[in-house]
This record gives C-alpha cells, sequence and structure tokens, in this order.
C-alpha cells in the first residue's frame, strides 16, 4: 500500500461562492463584502489556475475536470469530500451534510478517469445515508493511513460515528475515533472536518493537540501515531483558523515527496514547524487561496482528491 500519490483530481470552478449550505457548521467561511459574484467566482479561478500550474511543475499529474453548469453546485472546487479512490480499483461516495453539495457527485467523472487508463472494480455507495440524515463526507472526514491500515475521524455533525465504524470494516481500517473543537464566539463548537486539524504524511503527522479536549482520546491518537514511526508536528488553533491543518503530501517528478498547502498556511507556522516539514519533503508547494479559503472554508488539500486507482 502507498500513503502518497502522484495523480491528483481537481474540479476547476465555474460557480464559486459562499455556500449558505454549509456555513452553518462550517465557520471558517467568511462573508467578502463589497465583492460581486462574478469577481468571487474569477478570483477563485485564478486561484485554482496558479496552484494547478504549481503542482504541475514540480511533476504532479493533476486531472482538471471543469464544472458543470447543470447545477448550483459553488463548492464543486472541494471534490475530496464526495469521492475516495483506492489502490484495489475501489470507489467510494459519501453522503453530503449540504443538499446543494450533493449535486457535486457525476459518474461523468468516473468515465473521464477510466478513459485515461484508470481501472475501476467497485464502488462502495454510502450515499443513502442522507436520506436518514447520516454523513460521512470523504477524505475531509477521513484521515487515511493506507500503509498501518488506520482511519483517524474527527465525529462532527458531517461525520458519523456508526458510519464511519462501517466504512472502516468496508475498506478494512482501523478506526481511531475522537472529537476535535475549536472556540466560536467562547464556545468549543466541533470542527466539520478532521482534514482541517489534521494531516498524514508517510513518515509525520501534523495535528492541532490542543482542538481534541478529552485527554484520553488525545492520548490515543498520539499512541497510535506514535507506534506507525510518524513524527508529530503539534499546530495551535490560531494555525488551524490558517488552514495549517489542511495540507497533502504528494508526489512528484522522480517519486519526490512535496507538501502542499496554502500561502496562508506556511505564513502561519512558524520556522521551527517548516524545518521539521521540509526534513520529510523535498520541498513546500504553497500557493495563495484567499479567495477559496475566505467563501469556501476549505483550502489546499480540500481541493485535491487522490487518485489511487490501478492503471491498465
Amino acid at each position: 500500500m502507498q500513503q502518497t500519490t502522484s495523480t491528483i483530481l481537481m474540479i476547476r470552478p465555474i460557480n464559486f461562492r459562499m455556500n449558505e449550505q454549509t456555513a452553518v457548521n462550517n465557520y471558517y467561511q467568511k462573508v467578502l463584502d463589497n465583492l460581486l459574484p462574478e469577481t468571487v467566482n474569477k478570483k477563485a479561478q485564478q486561484e485554482f489556475d496558479a496552484f494547478v500550474d504549481k503542482l504541475q511543475k514540480v511533476g504532479v499529474h493533476v486531472i482538471v475536470v471543469e464544472d458543470s453548469r447543470a447545477f448550483d453546485t459553488p463548492d464543486s472546487i472541494f471534490p475530496n469530500n464526495w469521492i475516495s479512490f483506492h489502490q484495489n480499483g475501489t470507489v467510494g461516495l459519501y453522503p453530503m451534510f449540504a443538499e446543494n453539495r450533493r449535486l457535486e457527485r457525476r459518474e461523468d467523472i468516473l468515465e473521464t478517469l477510466e478513459a485515461k487508463g484508470f481501472v475501476i472494480n467497485n464502488i462502495v455507495d454510502y450515499t443513502r445515508a442522507e436520506e436518514e440524515g447520516v454523513f460521512l463526507e470523504g477524505t475531509g472526514s477521513l484521515l487515511l493511513d493506507r500503509v498501518h491500515g488506520k482511519a483517524y475521524c474527527a465525529l462532527s455533525p458531517r461525520a458519523d460515528e456508526e458510519l464511519f465504524i462501517e466504512f472502516c470494516e468496508d475498506f478494512e481500517f482501523t478506526p481511531v475515533i475522537f472529537k476535535a473543537n475549536q472556540t466560536v464566539n467562547g464556545t468549543r463548537k466541533a470542527i466539520y472536518h478532521t482534514n482541517v486539524m489534521m494531516c498524514l504524511g508517510e513518515t509525520f503527522a501534523v495535528i492541532c493537540l490542543s482542538s481534541i479536549d478529552d485527554k484520553g482520546e488525545r492520548k490515543n491518537v498520539i499512541q497510535h501515531l506514535k507506534e506507525d514511526g510518524k513524527e508529530i508536528i503539534d499546530i495551535t488553533e490560531d494555525q488551524v483558523n490558517n488552514f495549517a491543518g489542511n495540507m497533502l503530501q504528494v508526489k512528484g517528478a522522480h517519486g519526490d515527496l512535496y507538501l502542499v498547502m496554502s500561502q496562508s498556511a506556511y505564513d502561519s507556522l512558524t520556522s521551527a514547524q517548516i524545518q521539521k516539514l521540509k526534513n520529510h519533503n523535498k520541498a513546500i508547494v504553497s500557493s495563495s487561496l484567499d479567495t477559496i479559503e475566505a467563501c469556501g472554508g476549505g483550502s489546499a488539500r480540500c481541493m485535491m482528491a487522490e487518485v489511487f486507482l490501478p492503471k491498465v
């Protein structure tokens, strides 16, 4: 099993804006005053294109699919929430909290991957859980240690414990369950996605340990990471607010490892943290995603769906 891939699926936005349906429990979204919707979308497209260019320059294979005009899908730029790809040719499809995000699931995207030589042997579809009001938003909710067969999940309104355990049984992962919180107007509230406060690389983990309020849960997470030989790089809640947890390690040219994040994430890190991360990667790739982060409440990692499928 591999922890990192050199192929990424990304969806180029055509109607990006702040999604009012996700803002109810994504406390990172902000209203950008005095900006017309078309300006917001244009800025998001510029950020997207520059980001793709940086990934391609280090040798990452980026499959870009244009968003569809068929539906109102303001969050289509974050495909990692509705789909996951696995080395045995299995695809996972996930139940989404926001009704307009369910429209992002497109069969033609699977056809595009098959046309490019990727093999899909099986689809595991959890989307019927939406009818019960139960959600598990892909690799936003699921932090997968594919090598050690563990899945980390911070429970939230978008990450259901029973469905997470069902996923772990289907895909043969050991579940590591905890709650991660952030302070919103003086109150501790669940962080909506695990991948906002945690990133798993081959030999390291970036994690906001202070977000795990329960000491027993925190100790359990640390123990799992340590027994798998991961260096733990702890980040603060303020750094999480700058999307420092929302990173992804990818493979570029010659199999070199790169750590991908937004510019705001990079700028929030200390020099000591940056040095530790550089020890595990050939380089750090950072790109300005200010508009996408402010309106979408997601960042670099959310934009990249890792393709692990076998090729013909």
